[in-house]
């Protein structure tokens, strides 16, 4: 049941809450170029006016969601956690946010440039990745660069792969019997690359 339009004014951050989930779920279903701003006011039971007054239109509405996901990793990515448990972190984190994984797949479908804030952020876990081979968590013959780029597709794949999760592992993608058993096993894969 939709609310009277001046129950939504004297709540804004409920409001915003309910319009960043909308746009978390048509991102995820459609990727950015698809997503119709009147779909997501649609989905949030707003006008969609709101969605420019609160976050200046999509691309802000879009910032909005890629600032809410860093600060969701910087919650649980330590640099001080052993790579193959950052790992099986990640495999439990896109689980549990299956449309933010979804959006950032679109991104790669739709081979746009990287935002700036991305690359820095990318930068910054490939230097990580130099640190912890220099540390001896995995062999000086890995390339940092490509086993950082196979760790994202890796801690994807129960999101990005669900039809042949369902045929080789006979299970649900979205559980989190499976989630937690991927994750287990990510960790035990990482385990064996330390020398």
């Amino acid at each position: 049941m939709r609310r009277a339009p001046a129950e939504r004014q004297r709540d804004p951050e409920r409001t915003k809450e309910r319009i960043v989930r909308a746009a978390i779920e048509e991102f995820g279903a459609k990727g950015f170029a698809g997503a119709r701003v009147s779909e997501i006011a649609a989905r949030a039971g707003v006008n969609k006016q709101l969605i420019s007054y609160y976050f200046g239109g999509k691309e802000g509405l879009y910032r909005e969601l890629t600032n809410r996901w860093q600060n969701t990793e910087s919650a649980f990515a330590d640099p001080a956690t052993s790579l193959p448990d950052l790992a099986a972190a990640y495999v439990q984190v896109n689980a549990r946010n299956r449309d933010f994984g979804k959006m950032f797949m679109w991104e790669g479908l739709t081979d746009g440039a990287v935002a700036p804030e991305l690359a820095e952020d990318l930068r910054r876990d490939l230097e990580d990745m130099r640190r912890r081979q220099a540390d001896g968590e995995f062999p000086a013959d890995i390339d940092p660069a490509c086993l950082l780029l196979a760790l994202f597709a890796v801690s994807s794949a129960g999101v990005a792969f669900p039809h042949l999760v369902r045929v080789l592992c006979e299970a649900d993608p979205a559980s989190p019997t499976f989630t937690d058993h991927y994750a287990e096993q990510v960790r035990r894969l990482l385990t064996h690359l330390h020398p």
